[in-house]
């Protein structure tokens, strides 16, 4: 009994460190788009207004 409950919490250690690890990535993603949006939007800001 003992073996099975180490081993389902080796399991569900390595899902919640895999939820983790995605909810970063996206966090990361979400971030990177919102900074090139911005970057793009002030370079055509920029041309329009020269």
């Amino acid at each position: 009994m003992n073996e099975n409950i180490m081993y389902a919490l080796e399991i569900m250690g390595k899902g919640m460190f895999s939820i983790f690890a995605v909810i970063i990535l996206l966090t990361f993603i979400v971030y990177l788009m919102a900074k090139i949006t911005e970057i793009r939007s002030n370079k055509k800001g920029g041309q329009e207004e020269a």
